[in-house]
């Protein structure tokens, strides 16, 4: 026996474990505390005692969730994701898994804490001077984060087992999504050509590019002979500036055809930006970019954003956001038939799983459209056996 139980109170008890002796002989103990029957203690003893066994015991630890979720944010996620998610996770951080959190010890963090944490979250959760709650896709982010974090926490074995996923985050209500069909977006386009927004709108409408890889295309990612655009990188913005980034995932980094009237519009717009870069002379910074300021700098994405929203308002048209001309690409290929997988690789989703997901609205129409084209064949068919 490694290990016995000493009563501590009234419904406490004290599992102690013998874990052998150090190099100058002294006796090394842990002690932990249990809060229950004695049934529970025991059962708690064998479980430690397994741990042992098995090499999976993880030794009790002094820091708080405080302590180690600074450490994660700067020993994990500082090398491992990029500048802009580092800020999300940060503020998420210090804005709202510290404060509710971060007073508990790390192997004392319980489910039923983080569940806690969850429910006033969206009673009263807002930090920005208002009353009220969290949205549920923000505290469902925030699970994700702190899932993440303690995750890595069992990776490192300062814990035995993820508290977070026995707790339940909230499941938010799935966002309508606006989606432009081939008409409006003509319209769009026909609005939108002569102005700065045509070649970024272009390209999110025609190839299905986020907003910060159609910012980040150079044209050395363009082949004008084949109508191929490479997605190689992406730009983003954060409170240091404008950075460029890898692509968010591996099936980010990709090649996308593009339709000949893309490939048309682009000639045209190397042969413009030649012109005002020849202009300016010295004043023009050459970075390369496709969609540029006037000097050739980047353009800021949220800059982007909102000149998109007051030329969408300006103009009377149907009221969407950037984003959802990326969506109007996916919906438009997907209701002409063109297989899921295919339009999973244009978006760069990294599972084909993601895309059917996300447009399973335009699944249904398409399942009538094959049920009749079965109809037809079998009709044709059976007609054909009937003249033998």
């Amino acid at each position: 026996m490694r290990g016995h139980i000493r009563r501590r109170g009234k419904q406490s008890w004290s599992i102690v474990l013998d874990l052998g002796r150090d190099a100058t002989g002294k006796r090394h103990q842990k002690w932990h505390t249990v809060r229950g029957t004695k049934k529970d203690a025991e059962r708690e003893l064998a479980r430690l005692l397994h741990g042992l066994d098995t090499g999976a015991y993880v030794e009790p630890t002094r820091i708080t969730v405080a302590d180690y979720l600074d450490r994660w944010l700067e020993d994990y996620a500082r090398p491992n994701v990029s500048a802009k998610t580092l800020e999300r996770y940060a503020e998420i951080v210090r804005l709202h898994l510290k404060p509710e959190l971060g007073k508990y010890p790390l192997p004392k963090l319980q489910p039923l804490h983080i569940q806690s944490y969850y429910s006033k979250a969206l009673r009263q959760g807002r930090k920005d001077g208002g009353s009220g709650g969290l949205s549920a896709q923000t505290v469902l982010h925030h699970h994700r984060v702190l899932r993440e974090a303690l995750q890595q926490a069992v990776r490192w074995q300062l814990l035995l087992r993820n508290p977070a996923d026995a707790a339940e985050a909230p499941r938010p209500q799935r966002k309508e999504m606006h989606a432009l069909d081939e008409g409006q977006t003509a319209h769009l386009l026909t609005l939108a050509h002569g102005t700065p927004l045509y070649m970024p709108v272009l390209l999110a409408v025609a190839t299905g590019l986020r907003r910060g890889e159609a910012l980040a295309v150079r044209w050395a990612d363009i082949d004008l002979d084949r109508a191929t655009l490479a997605v190689r990188q992406s730009l983003e913005q954060t409170k240091s500036g404008l950075a460029f980034k890898e692509p968010k995932t591996q099936r980010s980094r990709r090649v996308v055809a593009l339709p000949a009237l893309v490939a048309e519009a682009l000639r045209r717009h190397k042969t413009e930006q030649a012109k005002i870069r020849l202009a300016l002379g010295p004043a023009y910074e050459d970075h390369g970019l496709v969609c540029a300021r006037p000097d050739g700098r980047p353009i800021d994405p949220r800059s982007l954003s909102h000149a998109f929203l007051t030329f969408i308002r300006k103009s009377g048209l149907t009221r969407v956001r950037l984003h959802d001309l990326r969506h109007s690409h996916a919906t438009q290929l997907l209701r002409q038939g063109v297989h899921p997988k295919v339009v999973s690789e244009r978006l760069g989703h990294s599972t084909i799983g993601i895309t059917l997901d996300v447009y399973s609205h335009v699944l249904p129409g398409m399942q009538e459209e094959a049920a009749s084209r079965i109809d037809s064949a079998l009709r044709a068919a059976l007609a054909k056996e009937g003249r033998k």
